[in-house]
């Protein structure tokens, strides 16, 4: 089977170039075929067992399935850990999130800073953390046993002293200074708002890790929120990923809880995506 071929099989599910990255990356990872050996038609030149194999994803792909979890990995900050349909598929817009944690705690004399990352899934921000911050002690919660599971593989794979917790984050223990930096990728989305969402992400991506009631948009912000108010040292950090949807609103909430410098960021796509809080 030809490269034509193959990512004509995701039309119309794909647009054109999606599909042609699509089945690129496939060829690449699974087979190691560079664009130019693509090109080249080298696909043709498989073997009969990678021939199957490479059916097989194919067939994942024809039935929606998000090439990350067809190929059980995806890359996140140059990085590629291990993910399944138990964690949510890292995205770009959260490698940015950690950038900001990075370049806050370096200027920070902190020299074993503290760190929980809540619902922490496949472990990514944690670990990156971990991997960016040698120094730094840091914990991941969540309340998915096979997040959990996804996230001590990932640290394992990359050598990373992150302890893993099963823990509810809208019923958090009560907990005084002990971490210097919280951060949270929590669910956000309404279910109103799963009209313009993808199919692929709608039908494959846990929804648990997705979805607030609509009458409640805030429901984990605020949770953690109030956790992270005595749970933070004085001076201690609190930086959420956000929807641009409800930024006003969660920065109008923090701020009548007395939270101090609340500040928002926008990521590379021009959205308002990150906010950051400081504990008073």
């Amino acid at each position: 089977m030809t490269y034509p071929e193959l990512w004509r099989r995701l039309l119309p599910m794909y647009e054109e170039g999606e599909a042609k990255a699509i089945v690129r990356l496939v060829l690449e990872t699974r087979f190691g075929l560079s664009l130019a050996d693509i090109c080249a038609g080298k696909v043709t030149h498989l073997s009969q067992d990678d021939g199957r194999e490479l059916e097989d994803l194919m067939q994942g792909l024809a039935l929606g399935r998000p090439v990350q979890y067809v190929l059980g990995e995806a890359l996140f900050a140059g990085r590629t850990f291990r993910v399944t349909p138990d964690v949510l598929i890292p995205r770009p817009e959260t490698e940015e999130l950690c950038q900001w944690v990075v370049q806050t705690l370096s200027s920070t004399p902190l020299s074993h800073p503290r760190i929980l990352d809540i619902g922490t899934g496949s472990g990514c921000i944690a670990i990156t953390l971990a991997q960016s911050l040698p120094s730094a002690l840091v914990c991941g919660w969540d309340i998915s046993k096979g997040a959990l599971a996804v996230a001590r593989e990932n640290a394992d794979r990359w050598g990373s002293a992150v302890e893993f917790v099963r823990q509810d984050a809208l019923h958090a223990p009560t907990d005084k200074n002990r971490w210097d930096v919280i951060v949270s990728n929590p669910p956000y989305i309404c279910h109103q708002e799963r009209e313009a969402m993808a199919a692929h992400v709608l039908e494959h991506e846990p929804h648990s890790a997705l979805f607030v009631p609509d009458d409640d948009p805030l429901l984990f912000y605020r949770s953690i929120a109030r956790y992270a108010l005595s749970a933070l040292g004085i001076g201690g950090q609190l930086f959420f990923e956000i929807n641009p949807l409800y930024a006003e609103s969660l920065q109008r909430m923090l701020e009548e809880m007395d939270w101090r410098r609340v500040e928002t960021r926008h990521d590379a796509f021009g959205r308002q995506r990150m906010m950051r809080a400081e504990r008073p």
